[in-house]
């Protein structure tokens, strides 16, 4: 296993010889960091790539291992990190706390090397499979990509950052043209494929990894672009446009050309309190609609003077 791919474990303990036992040996199997107090502990834990698994002591100078973990669960970055209390205490109190508040395993120093090695082991396969489900309920089954369950939960996540930034954020409703009458003429099998060649374009488009992707439903995609201005975002739907032009795939049926498009809606905002993300949604869906009455295979975007979410 290259160590890119190797699961990342946190140490947390002030003694210096706790950290150089255990580091000894988990680093055979695993990339390790360490941090020395809980202050630090929580600093690499919303680190952009946070650990896997996090061995936390409970007595520490500056914030102690239940305070640490209190912080980690309410945030929605490492709320899911599964940590393993390692500590002194060994009174069924103190156990049953950590349990409680929601640390996974709790072990007693002086600590055996093997135990550690097989509960770490158990914790991480438990979060794989965890990691794995969370996957797929946010996957669309059939064009692999986020579902409308993942947008949703993406949008609120967006809209609060960029609210508390004072940035922009950009929308971008996609339809297939004609799709209906593309799978009563060719079958939905070849509709299934074009739905997943659709994604796949649109997909490989976008160059941020801020950029999202989700299937709506049925033949309807959406785009997130935070940071945006509709300036630039307009740029993005003209690429996305071109992706699917580019494909040059059969569809007779399509009243816009011979081949499979797509109709675009784009709106922007800057997030406030006194509107909802559901206003942006909506004035992204008026413009889809009116770039398939315009004659489809276009992008209509919110004009720059129409100050609707004033």
């Amino acid at each position: 296993m290259s160590v890119v791919n190797k699961p990342t474990i946190l140490i947390v303990d002030d003694e210096p010889l706790n950290i150089k036992v255990l580091g000894q040996a988990l680093s055979g199997s695993y990339r390790v960091k360490t941090a020395i107090n809980g202050t630090r502990a929580l600093a690499i834990s919303n680190e952009e790539a946070p650990p896997d698994l996090i061995l936390l002591d409970i007595q520490m100078p500056d914030i102690d291992g239940y305070e640490v973990l209190v912080t980690l669960k309410q945030s929605d970055h490492t709320k899911s990190i599964p940590v393993i209390f390692i500590t002194g205490r060994d009174n069924p109190e103190d156990e049953a706390r950590g349990l409680e508040l929601g640390a996974m395993d709790y072990i007693t120093k002086p600590f055996n090397i093997p135990v550690v090695m097989a509960r770490v082991r158990n914790q991480l396969a438990l979060k794989q499979k965890a990691d794995l489900l969370e996957k797929l309920v946010s996957i669309d089954g059939l064009t692999e990509i986020p579902n409308r369950r993942n947008f949703d939960e993406i949008l609120d996540k967006e809209w609060r950052r960029c609210l508390r930034a004072g940035l922009p954020l950009s929308m971008i409703m996609i339809d297939i043209d004609c799709f209906k009458l593309y799978n009563d003429n060719y079958g939905h099998a070849k509709g299934d494929d074009v739905l997943k060649k659709v994604a796949n374009a649109l997909s490989n488009t976008l160059n941020r990894a801020s950029d999202f992707v989700a299937r709506y439903g049925g033949e309807e995609f959406v785009v997130l672009l935070p940071e945006t201005p509709i300036d630039s975002a307009g740029i993005v739907a003209e690429a996305l446009k071109n992706s699917i032009v580019d494909m040059q795939i059969t569809h007779k049926y399509n009243t816009a050309t011979d081949f499979v498009t797509i109709s675009l809606g784009l709106a922007c905002c800057v997030p406030t309190n006194t509107i909802e993300p559901l206003t942006l949604h909506n004035k992204a869906d008026n413009m889809l609609y009116e770039a398939k009455g315009n004659g489809r295979n276009q992008v209509v975007a919110v004009p720059k003077d129409d100050k609707w979410f004033e």
